[in-house]
């Protein structure tokens, strides 16, 4: 990797010469499947942005000027452009590189993004900032066309009209979120760029004007002047325009010459510019162009083979909620599926094969879906949302108003509960319950395994209010397969009954509560073990109950402290000692599950070290 290795500061890039950027972009793919299929990670929109990030990183000086990334897991390319290629190779691990921005990381990094919609808002926030400060730094959003369908970025484009110095949107358009787009705006879309012909032709017709003496400039001149009628009659609606936005495109985003010449000319305008960019998502690498959701996110992989390693039979939570999602509607026509671009990650996907008019994928936006699903609830409908922990928080408004106010059956699965890993602080489910438990006539509940996932979905589809089911991702554990107890609402589970000490665990934590108390069997103990199901209220009869032969309680979730079980229990119950394990209130970084488990000590073996030191 050649011109690769010569690139090790932000800037070095300007030292290429032109005619060795394309090679630079083979290289970039090359060293991207390089990291990716070693750590894992987002392949396939960072394999579809190569050249559009050369072409920003040859317009922009960095630090100074500000690229303000939508969605930040396409930005490894500008992470390795910006001198920081070697630790690439650390991607996503404990204690290396984020896969996302993060200005803590580096000074290039302008802004943390892990959620969609935001580019354009803060884009414009650092532009305004600048007007200001009377300073000159150039600013620049990347935003992709899934990223549009969020209402965010709709109110970000509706006030940029009023910013009255230059800024750069890049419409990063592959014609997919996650997976393919849906809606009227990604049909808008369509036909802009149906329209390039249009654009090919009037370079034509303008060029070889150029070519006729005397009255060719002439001629040009006046068809300008029509422009914008052509323009409204070739390519439907001029949204953009008609928001006050500059709209130059579509181009080739795969071209370097082109989107560096159009990110040159957008300079020069005052006000917004969008420039709209044309791209295929995983370009350069064969199984990622072809199924560039599976690729979107993938985990360790075998670069000739594509195929995911060491991947096993074993069912993951969000497969278990998949197939009795399914059984559910087989036996009950009023069950609708409701995802917000996320149908092979929420596991919906097979839903929607198997009952496409029941399935509804109203794209990046989590706000509308669960104001959607309030509507089909209302109409007699039993509406399931299916959505990750960290994008659930976008929607607090919408579950809280439109939602639990007037009481409404929905179901909201939420997937990635707790500790995801390696996708970092910006994905770890782990506020979900400190906002949930706020909301009055909320039912929050959390599986210890995948059969009684199946039984909370069976509950949840038989009870006529509001339920939030919060699940971890990852494989189900068989290690409680032998417990298993009717689920009845605001019932939790007695798995071990014992006596001086009880431990009380949600979720995940309940395996690490079980092995604790295997160990303190061995030495001489005799813990009970509760398994909380219900989390929205503490159960203060049964807590009561167990006071009078237990002087401890030992609260196990994978939560921060704020919110948690724990903290509540404590709150109501002043003379009765409780110890909590949980999270600390803070962002937690990326790393496996079982290393971040480790580091702040929520294990089996941290359990029984607060009971020995109590």
């Amino acid at each position: 990797m050649e011109l690769l290795d010569r690139i090790s500061e932000p800037n070095d890039i300007k030292n290429l010469p032109s005619d060795q950027l394309d090679q630079l972009a083979k290289e970039i793919r090359e060293y991207l499947l390089v990291v990716t299929s070693r750590n894992g990670g987002h392949l396939a929109s960072n394999l579809g942005i190569v050249e559009i990030t050369i072409a920003l990183h040859r317009f922009l000086d960095f630090p100074k000027d500000k690229l303000v990334f939508d969605v930040g897991h396409q930005s490894y390319v500008h992470k390795i452009l910006t001198g920081r290629k070697d630790a690439m190779m650390s991607l996503r691990q404990l204690d290396g590189i984020s896969g996302f921005p993060d200005p803590s990381e580096s000074d290039c990094d302008s802004f943390v993004a892990g959620h969609a919609s935001t580019a354009v808002s803060a884009a414009l926030g650092f532009a305004h900032a600048r007007e200001l400060k009377k300073t000159d730094e150039k600013v620049v959003a990347v935003i992709g066309d899934g990223s549009l369908t969020g209402g965010m970025a709709q109110e970000a484009l509706n006030n940029a009209s009023n910013l009255n110095s230059n800024m750069i949107i890049v419409l990063n358009d592959n014609e997919r979120s996650i997976s393919r787009n849906v809606g009227g705006l990604s049909n808008y879309l369509g036909k802009i760029r149906t329209s390039k012909r249009y654009l090919d032709a009037k370079r034509a017709v303008t060029e070889g004007l150029r070519k006729v003496p005397a009255v060719g400039e002439a001629m040009i001149s006046s068809l300008r002047i029509a422009k914008e009628s052509i323009k409204r009659l070739v390519v439907s609606g001029m949204y953009f325009e008609d928001l006050g936005l500059t709209y130059i495109g579509p181009i080739d985003g795969h071209d370097i010459k082109q989107v560096y010449e159009a990110l040159v000319n957008a300079s020069k305008i005052e006000g917004p510019v969008i420039i709209h960019c044309l791209t295929k998502k995983g370009k350069g690498y064969l199984p990622a162009q072809q199924h560039p959701a599976l690729y979107h996110g993938v985990d360790p992989f075998d670069i000739k083979t594509g195929v995911v390693n060491g991947k096993k039979s074993q069912k993951s939570y969000t497969d278990i909620f998949s197939e009795k999602i399914i059984q559910l509607a087989g036996n009950n026509d009023r069950i609708v599926a409701v995802t917000a671009a996320m149908p092979f990650g929420t596991g919906l996907y097979n839903f929607k094969k198997q009952y496409p008019d029941r399935f509804f994928d109203v794209g990046i936006a989590e706000e509308h879906a669960i104001t959607f699903a309030a509507g089909l609830a209302a109409a007699g409908m039993k509406p399931v949302v299916a959505l990750y922990s960290t994008f659930l928080q976008r929607g607090y408004d919408q579950l809280l108003h439109d939602v639990c106010m007037m009481q409404l059956p929905v179901v909201l699965a939420v997937d990635r509960a707790g500790l995801v890993g390696n996708d970092g602080k910006t994905h770890q489910g782990i506020f979900d319950e400190g906002f949930l438990s706020t909301i009055p006539g909320l039912t929050v509940m959390s599986p210890k395994n995948g059969q009684e996932l199946e039984d909370m979905l069976e509950f949840a589809m038989n009870y006529d209010k509001p339920v939030v089911i919060r699940y971890p991702r990852g494989k189900v554990s068989d290690l409680l397969d032998n417990y298993r107890q009717p689920v009845k609402l605001n019932e939790n589970e007695i798995i071990l009954q014992g006596k001086d000490i009880c431990i009380m665990a949600a979720g995940t934590m309940v395996s690490e509560a079980y092995k604790a108390c295997v160990i303190l069997k061995d030495e001489g103990y005799k813990p009970t073990l509760v398994n909380i199901r219900f989390l929205h209220d503490i159960d203060r009869e049964l807590i009561l109950q167990m006071s009078e032969t237990h002087s401890l309680f030992v609260i196990a979730e994978e939560v921060v402290y704020t919110g948690s079980y724990a903290e509540r229990c404590r709150a109501a119950f002043d003379n009765i000692r409780i110890e909590a394990v949980t999270l600390p209130d803070r962002y937690i970084e990326h790393g496996s599950v079982d290393q971040l488990r480790k580091r702040y000590h929520i294990t089996a073996e941290d359990i029984v070290n607060k009971i020995r030191k109590v």
